[in-house]
């Protein structure tokens, strides 16, 4: 998914370039609005190392983060980057100011906290030696270079085609994610310890959702579940809807008390969440 930030889109591709139009928006004389964008940056998503470490299919396919001035995206090669974009509007090309190799392909978007920490969810594809050194869930600290911008790591790991392919939830001081092979966790955000595990079963593609103190997940299996997070302990199941047997691989939309999912046999569902 593009990002839009003053007037300006930010997306990557699947030929992992990282592109930056400038849209030119304005209104014309009756009030319509008119768009001109101009592509006024692109950049190769991957460099000479990483294509030694991992050959071919490096490719952009999370959507992209802004933290500041910084600009951050993960390809298919494993590859954390943060670009500076503080002088675009002065017409500065945006330079590489951070890169870290999580060793495995990264589907989902990079999530950004407060202090400015990355989390990264990565897939266990292909059974590199950093992968299974580094882990599937990952604590950046930018502000540090190399190796020393590691703060923390977890195994989510249960076999080849495995580990996180949904985009991290923050909650609390929490860090909720699924993982491919079925367990639904939450780990500390300080430390990275467990603080709770829930098995769905497998195939858990979709990103966790946290609104109201409830957590919206949904499974392959074409079951819609909420839980309960208020209190430290392990969540509470609210309510557990089978949709159509059909795996929901997207992130529902939750707005004034409506949960909106589609799921891969084609139909688009509308849950209402009633009472408390």
């Amino acid at each position: 998914a593009a990002l839009v930030l003053d007037d300006y889109l930010f997306v990557g591709g699947e030929n992992s370039r990282i592109h930056i139009a400038k849209l030119n928006r304005a209104y014309d004389a009756d009030g319509q609005v008119t768009v001109d964008p101009e592509l006024v940056f692109h950049a190769a998503g991957w460099d000479s190392e990483l294509l030694a470490a991992v050959g071919e299919n490096v490719s952009i396919e999370n959507s992209v983060a802004i933290s500041g001035d910084t600009l951050y995206f993960a390809n298919s090669g494993g590859l954390v980057q943060g670009w500076d974009i503080s002088r675009l509007q002065e017409g500065a090309e945006p330079t590489r100011v951070f890169r870290y190799w999580v060793g495995d392909d990264v589907d989902a978007s990079i999530v950004v906290d407060g202090e400015g920490m990355l989390y990264v969810g990565v897939e266990f594809e292909r059974n590199t030696s950093r992968a299974r050194e580094l882990g599937q869930v990952i604590k950046l600290d930018p502000s540090r270079s190399g190796e020393d911008a590691l703060v923390w790591a977890v195994a989510e790991n249960q076999g080849l085609d495995t580990g996180v392919w949904g985009t991290p939830a923050l909650y609390q001081d929490l860090l909720i994610f699924a993982g491919e092979g079925g367990r639904l966790r939450a780990v500390e955000r300080t430390t990275g310890s467990e603080v709770w595990s829930i098995e769905l079963g497998v195939h858990l593609w979709q990103s966790p959702v946290v609104v109201d103190d409830v957590l919206v997940m949904g499974n392959c299996s074409g079951v819609l579940r909420a839980f309960d997070l208020r209190g430290r302990d392990q969540p509470v199941e609210r309510w557990a809807l089978p949709l159509d047997q059909s795996c929901i691989e997207a992130t529902p939309a939750v707005w004034d008390g409506w949960i909106v999912i589609g799921t891969r046999s084609g139909r688009i569902y509308g849950v209402a969440e009633r009472g408390g």
